[in-house]
């Protein structure tokens, strides 16, 4: 049967007909019909990213401002769609901008920029303006007041799709009663059936931006949710960086070759990466040049007996010279080269060449070029005679291989291998990794072959490493920046010297992390539970970006103890509210053992069951999201196991917590039998042996090891005493209310009037074994009232008797 491709061609004119039919698309155009990707996939998902679009662009440009972000969201019924309202108290928007701003995708001042921030694309707004169009049909209404200005400017506008331009519909100034600030007005088809998940993105943004204040109206709530904020303390201002060598990829360095001005390798480390000064330079050129040039082989040197070999060679080589001034200079070369334990090739032209030059001086002699060539030549000959390569290799193999080698087979492979240099191209005995591994695995293949003896791959390895570590690296110029740019594998070879050489990390001043105490603190603010704990990491990099990653835990209290704990995650302080499932905090979280820290976790595996919230924020100049719709983070090692150590680091605090509270549970149902026994036990020894019932006033305390608190009064004298059983000491906030004023009260205390009752404060230490004594008088200490309150130690280990 015969094909439609078959055919093609066969009539004139197919491939022009199709060619008619092939244009370019812009942006906004393949959006709008694929919105999906960008999160507005429903009505209901749809609001929700619209809000947060509006929201993280208002928070950005406060933040950039210096301003306390306060933040206003309305949603309304009108007609058949939802009007959606956000208004911001930034900067303001010049006029000029605002149309490409909020009618222009993939416009916007961040993307090239490497610092943290929300939004970088300059997609998210304005694609909910194209959805808002794409839905009611009715433009976005902006208005914005820029600071100092006396009017407000006023735009409605649409995206037109086929050009990715806005197009303006009424332009005009109005007056607004916000000095500065931004207001931007949707209408779309929308619903509220992701009520819960609008809700947790607001709440989630007080969490994590607990320096905003934010309110939300909307249909059914007959009180707006409001978010007061926690701190005037705004997030540290960012700096742009610029790229970490362990980051990038081979077609962003070719890029960077063919833009950058520096002519050298040296200038082009130190002028286009960061973290990267004249030492670490020096360290990745030599790392480039082993892989471009190879090492040098440094052999040992003859012994002092050879000597004259050397010296005799190089009276041989030298000719048409003065015999005291070739004897002065072959005597020298030969002494300086046995003086050292190990030559390579470069080396030798090294002190030839400034030996040379000494002669020339001494002796008023030309030493040129030529001369010099058969010098090194002649030497280099006597200094790489087989059995010295041999002897030389046979030394490195036995240290590198196990003592059940014999020596038949260790100088097998010297030999072999001491034939593979002597017989290479180069006579100056260079070679890279690789090709070294080649020598030695063919040596020792030609090894087993004739004599049945193996080196496995280890050995081989071991071989290699040995050798390698004694050859040198060569002096030799670089290639320059433009010859580098125009060859993908030398290029190649300077990635690989990039990323094999340690360099630090990244500087932070690009990332603007929350911070474990800000962390706990919006956790503080927004759940009341029992437990809190946060940690932020250090800085690490992905594809030449940094990123922090800081995880917070709250536990107990109100928190939902009723199936699984509550993740919330975030990234560059946005709530990431969908995808769960698909994200790696999600995958992260699934896979720690939560029942070593405390938390119960079904079938071992998955999320901990409990009242618990585990917070997870990743901070990047470039988040790996899944989607355009930054819903979740990418599955990327580096990040995963970042986000897992901070996890384990809060959650240790968790285990220490819960650890305690166990204990002192336990310590407290004992008390509470001792307290129910001891009573008894004294009735039943005073009805036993007649007497009179023993005193067990503090008993409880001393046989708990607690700390007792006894009051008594006698003639107007009051007298707490703070007996420490415990084995610490212990640090007290020791507070005695009563309702007759006191006097003469005892040192290191405090006396606070408030409606007729005095709240009398002391903070003892209190060794272990030891009591403290606080006093004070009141007159008719008969008839006062007292009420004593301690503080600074557990209420399981306290016991109050007065």
């Amino acid at each position: 049967m015969t094909s439609f491709q078959s055919t093609l061609g066969e009539e004139g004119g197919i491939a022009e007909e199709l060619a008619e039919n092939q244009r370019a698309i812009s942006i906004a155009e393949f959006f709008e019909k694929n919105k999906h990707m960008l999160g507005f996939d429903s009505g209901a998902r749809g609001l929700v990213t619209a809000v947060k679009e509006a929201v993280d662009n208002a928070l950005d440009a406060t933040e950039e401002a210096g301003i306390a972000p306060d933040i206003y969201v309305e949603i309304t019924e009108v007609d058949d769609y939802y009007r959606l309202v956000v208004e911001d108290n930034g900067p303001g928007i010049t006029k000029e901008q605002i149309p490409r701003v909020f009618g222009k995708l993939l416009y916007g001042s961040r993307f090239h920029a490497r610092e943290q921030s929300r939004g970088q694309q300059g997609i998210g707004i304005s694609a909910a303006v194209l959805y808002s169009q794409l839905t009611s049909g009715k433009p976005a209404k902006i208005t914005s007041r820029t600071k100092g200005s006396a009017d407000a400017q006023y735009f409605e506008l649409v995206i037109d799709t086929d050009d990715n331009e806005p197009e303006i519909r009424n332009e005009r100034t109005t007056s607004w009663d916000r000095p500065h600030g931004t207001r931007i007005e949707l209408e779309m088809e929308a619903n509220m059936r992701a009520r819960s998940q609008l809700h947790d993105y607001i709440k989630h943004t007080a969490v994590v931006n607990p320096h905003a204040r934010v309110e939300l109206r909307e249909p059914g709530l007959d009180e707006p949710l409001k978010f007061e904020r926690g701190t005037d303390q705004l997030p540290a201002e960012t700096e742009e960086i610029r790229p970490h060598p362990h980051g990038v990829e081979l077609g962003t360095l070719l890029k960077m070759l063919d833009a950058t001005e520096s002519y050298s390798v040296s200038g082009f480390l130190q002028g286009e990466f960061t973290r990267v000064g004249g030492k670490t330079s020096t360290k990745v050129c030599d790392r480039f040049r082993d892989r471009h040039f190879g090492r040098e082989m440094a052999w040992a040197t003859p012994n002092p007996h050879d000597e004259a070999d050397i010296e005799d060679a190089l009276i041989d080589a030298v000719a048409n010279k003065s015999a005291d001034a070739t004897d002065w200079f072959a005597t020298r070369v030969a002494e300086t080269v046995g003086d050292r334990e190990r030559i390579a090739h470069h080396d030798l032209v090294e002190i030839v060449g400034n030996l040379a030059d000494a002669t020339e001086a001494e002796f008023d002699e030309t030493f040129g070029e030529t001369v010099r060539e058969n010098a090194v030549g002649a030497a280099w000959a006597e200094c790489t005679r087989t059995d010295l390569l041999t002897a030389t290799l046979y030394e490195r193999i036995d240290d590198a291989t196990s003592t059940r080698k014999d020596d038949a087979a260790i100088q097998g492979l010297a030999e072999r291998l001491a034939d593979k240099f002597a017989g290479a191209d180069d006579p100056r005995h260079r070679a890279t990794r690789d090709e070294l591994a080649a020598y030695v695995d063919r040596s020792a293949d030609r090894v087993e072959e004739a004599t049945g003896a193996t080196f496995g791959d280890t050995a081989r390895e071991n071989v290699v490493e040995a050798c390698w570590s004694v050859m040198s690296t060569v002096p030799d110029d670089l290639p320059k920046v433009k010859t580098i740019a125009d060859d993908r594998d030398t290029a190649s070879e300077l990635l690989e010297a990039m990323r094999e050489t340690d360099i630090l990390a990244p500087p932070t001043g690009c990332l603007s992390p929350i911070t474990a105490e800000l962390v706990e603190a919006g956790l503080r603010k927004e759940f009341d539970a029992d437990f809190y704990a946060a940690a932020t990491r250090d800085a690490e990099v992905h594809g030449g970006d940094p990123f922090i990653v800081e995880a917070g835990i709250a536990y107990g209290g109100d928190l939902e103890s009723d199936g699984s704990a509550d993740v919330m995650r975030f990234a560059n302080r946005v709530p990431l509210v969908y995808q769960r499932g698909a994200c790696a905090v999600t995958d992260v979280v699934k896979g720690i053992g939560w029942r070593n820290y405390g938390l119960d976790q079904p079938g071992g595996r998955g999320l901990p069951s409990g009242p618990a919230v585990v917070m997870v924020h990743v901070a990047s100049t470039n988040v790996p999201f899944t989607s355009e719709s930054k819903d979740a983070v990418a599955n990327v090692p580096e990040i995963e196991d970042e986000i897992e150590l901070a996890i384990r680091e809060a959650a240790r605090e968790l285990k220490s917590y819960l650890n305690r509270r166990r204990s002192l549970e336990k310590r407290r149902r004992k008390q509470e039998v001792l307290g129910r026994i001891l009573p008894e036990m004294a009735d039943k020894l005073a009805s036993v042996t007649g007497r009179d019932r023993p005193n067990i006033d503090g008993a409880l305390g001393r046989i708990m090891n607690n700390v007792l608190v006894e009051r008594t009064v006698e003639d107007g004298t009051v007298t707490l005493a703070v007996r420490n059983h415990s084995e610490r000491a212990e640090d007290l906030d020791v507070t005695d209310i009563v309702d007759r004023e006191p006097t003469a009260v005892s040192d290191g205390a405090s006396v606070v009037d408030l409606d007729d009752e005095w709240f009398v404060q002391w903070s003892p230490s209190v060794s272990a074994g030891e009591t403290a004594r606080l006093t004070y008088e009141v007159s008719d200490g008969d008839g006062a009232t007292f009420d004593v309150d301690v503080e600074g130690v557990e209420s399981e280990k306290l016991t109050v008797d007065t």
